[in-house]
Order: structure tokens, then C-alpha cells, then sequence
């Protein structure tokens, strides 16, 4: 049994195909034993696949706008999908059924303070029609944070990724009123990086063979089955908020069967960030990304 080091950015039911290709016991058939970590404040997973500490990473393919190809950057390569979609969800204070994108104009929304959830959000309000800068934007730190201050009472909204938007319903301070996903449309949102070293391994192949096996295990089992296998790995939130958090996120969309980062969200992601993200260099697919190890 072999060591591979797996690291997220960020921990949330979120990167369900991930969690349970840990969860499910298929790495360790493959031969493999995980061990997996989050990154520390401050920093991204993409730094444990430079210091060598990880062997495959949670990243988002945005990571390598701004330094490839000239850098140590263009040695490593997001090779396969996590999500198709994005997974934050907007929670209001109050119930609004008839919620629209326009209400966020002049009103106080807690927001992560920049990188892809930012620059994503506001192509949100961009095809919702509506102006960024009437919003009164709240930065208050990372998803630990942004959760704290809403829950005591700071602002209007909060954009988080499930399950905690389904944790804060049912502890009954808030109300989910939209999907970000929706409004944005598919696109390569969040990804798996390695080196291009360790692609070319046989960790890598077997590797690719469990995460394939765990993203067809998310679209044939039921939330309930999910929510219980992944359960462990969310010790604060409730079962039924978990199995809630994950159907919403079977019903999106975002856990397709495929692994590759197809070109069509690879080209929707560099649109978004020519229009919101401040993106001046169209990059080619090979400088960001490579296709998964051959199983």
C-alpha cells in the first residue's frame, strides 16, 4: 500500500467527487492509502503540489491565469474536473419567494473578498443584469468567518458553499433564495492539478481509475446513501442538511459522469474572466490544463 497525499483549498460537500473517492474505499483497491489535508489560510493546495507535500490537489484552473506558460507554474496542470458549475448558494436573512438578483442592489451581502468566488459572483450579477458596485459588499475573512458574521446577525446575505447555507436554514436564521450556478451556466469551475511528473506515474493512473469510479458512484446512488457514506467528514453539520446539501447539488448538475475538463468549459471559464475577472491573455488549453492519465 502506497502514501498518496491529496489536499483541498477548500472543504465543502462541494467537492463531493473528491471526498468520495476517499470515502468509498476506492483508492485503497487502487493500491493506495490517502491521506489528505486542507491548506492553511492564506495559501492554495497549489503550493503542496510545489514543496512536493501533495501528490494531487483541489484547485481551480483559474489558479494558472497570470502564469503560464513561463514560470514553475506550467509544470503543473489541472487534469481533470471537480465541478461543472458553481456551487455557492445565496442565503437571505428572511424568506423572499420572490427573490430576484435585482434586490441585491443597495443591500449588504457577505462575500468572499476575491479570487474565483468573487470574480464568479460578479458574472453572477452580470447576467442577472444588475450592478456589482450598488452592492454593499462585506469581506469579513474566509468561509468560517463569512458563516460567524451572518450568524450573528451582519447583513443581508451570505454566499456560501453547501452544507452550510442548508445548516443555517435549519437552524432557522436564514433562507437560500438563489443557486450561483444557475445563473452563471456551465463552465470549468473547479478542478484537480498535479505536476506533470506525477501525471505520467502509475499513482496517477490508479488514482484516475478510483475518481472515475467515484463520480459515476454520485450520479447512481441517492443523497440519503452519500450523506451517510460522507457524513464523517462533517461532524458539525446535521445528516438530513448534508443529504438536503447534496441533492440540491445532484439536481445542478455539477458532478457530470466524465473526468476531462472539456474545452467548452475550459473556453466558458476564460470568458468570465475576461469579463469579470480582469483576464487580458486568452490562454491556450495546453498552458493550464492536460487530459487525465490514461486508465
Amino acid at each position: 500500500m502506497h502514501t498518496i497525499n491529496i489536499q483541498f483549498t477548500l472543504f465543502s460537500a462541494f467537492y463531493s467527487p473528491l471526498i468520495s473517492t476517499i470515502a468509498t474505499g476506492l483508492l485503497q483497491k487502487e493500491g493506495l492509502e490517502p491521506k489528505w489535508t486542507v491548506a492553511a489560510p492564506g495559501t492554495t493546495a497549489l503550493d503542496a503540489l510545489k514543496d512536493g507535500t501533495a501528490h494531487v490537489v483541489q484547485s481551480a484552473l483559474s489558479q494558472g491565469f497570470g502564469s503560464a506558460p513561463t514560470d514553475a507554474a506550467a509544470q503543473i496542470k489541472h487534469f481533470a474536473q471537480v465541478n461543472e458549475m458553481d456551487g455557492f448558494f445565496l442565503t437571505a436573512r428572511n424568506p423572499d419567494p420572490d427573490f430576484s438578483w435585482k434586490k441585491l442592489e443597495g443591500a449588504k451581502v457577505i462575500l468572499f473578498g476575491g479570487g474565483q468566488p468573487l470574480v464568479m459572483f460578479k458574472y453572477a450579477c452580470y447576467k442577472a443584469g444588475i450592478d456589482f458596485d450598488k452592492i454593499i459588499a462585506i469581506h469579513v475573512g474566509g468561509a468560517a468567518a463569512m458563516d460567524k458574521a451572518f450568524r450573528e446577525g451582519e447583513a443581508d446575505y451570505v454566499q456560501q458553499q453547501g452544507p452550510f447555507p442548508q445548516q443555517i436554514e435549519a437552524d432557522g436564521l436564514g433562507h437560500i433564495v438563489a443557486k450561483a450556478g444557475t445563473q452563471i451556466g456551465p463552465c470549468a469551475f473547479s478542478s484537480l492539478a498535479a505536476t506533470t511528473d506525477w501525471l505520467q506515474s502509475d499513482m496517477a493512473k490508479s488514482f484516475m481509475r478510483a475518481y472515475q469510479g467515484a463520480r459515476h458512484y454520485l450520479n447512481e446512488a441517492t443523497a440519503p446513501e452519500i450523506a451517510t457514506l460522507q457524513h464523517p467528514y462533517f461532524p458539525d453539520i446535521d445528516l438530513d442538511v448534508l443529504t438536503k446539501c447534496i441533492a440540491s447539488y445532484q439536481q445542478l448538475g455539477c458532478w457530470t459522469p466524465h473526468v476531462e475538463i472539456t474545452d467548452t468549459a475550459y473556453n466558458a471559464t476564460l470568458d468570465i474572466y475576461q469579463q469579470c475577472g480582469g483576464l487580458d491573455t486568452r490562454y491556450a488549453y495546453a498552458d493550464v490544463c492536460s487530459r487525465p492519465p490514461a486508465v
